[in-house]
């Protein structure tokens, strides 16, 4: 039997699929109720038992990150980090998405819905990059990502007609 690769983790019957940092104390977040709505959404893309791991931060945390990762000097409100993990046995670590709170919630209230709303709005959609959606691809990229977020929104429960992207 080969050994383990140094660079994964044993899979656990306990090991949580979805890890929630938050990292900013400028709104209170229901970290509880985004958990297990995001392993639904693991299993309707087929990546039951893989990982996820998601931080919540400030405009400015964002900002640094967008500007160091895209070169963008602004805030943006969530990007995905895709782990290069080597295919083998066990759960897969698929990246990181990092959400801003500042701007979920000015979203938020632009949009017209809750902050609940649009977090799980941002977190489907920061996974679905780490699957290698792009809408930033062109037009018909973005149409197969955005049919894509409606249908995992929908499979956690979440039918956002202002799903927008």
């Amino acid at each position: 039997m080969p050994s383990p690769s140094p660079w994964r983790r044993p899979w656990r019957p306990d090991a949580m699929p979805v890890c929630i940092a938050n990292r900013q104390r400028a709104a209170r977040l229901p970290t509880a109720r985004l958990r297990r709505p995001m392993e639904i959404a693991l299993e309707a893309t087929d990546h039951a038992g893989d990982e996820l791991s998601v931080a919540f931060v400030r405009d400015p945390a964002i900002r640094i990150l967008n500007r160091d990762w895209r070169a963008k000097d602004r805030p943006t409100d969530v990007l995905s980090f895709p782990q290069q993990a080597a295919p083998g046995q066990g759960p897969r670590v698929l990246g990181d998405v990092v959400v801003s709170v500042d701007t979920a919630v000015r979203q938020a209230r632009e949009i017209g819905h809750s902050l609940e709303d649009e977090l799980f709005r941002l977190l489907v959609h920061g996974y679905l990059h780490l699957l290698g959606y792009d809408h930033e691809r062109g037009a018909a990229d973005a149409r197969v990502m955005r049919r894509e977020e409606r249908r995992v929104l929908r499979a956690i429960g979440r039918t956002l007609e202002a799903a927008r992207r």
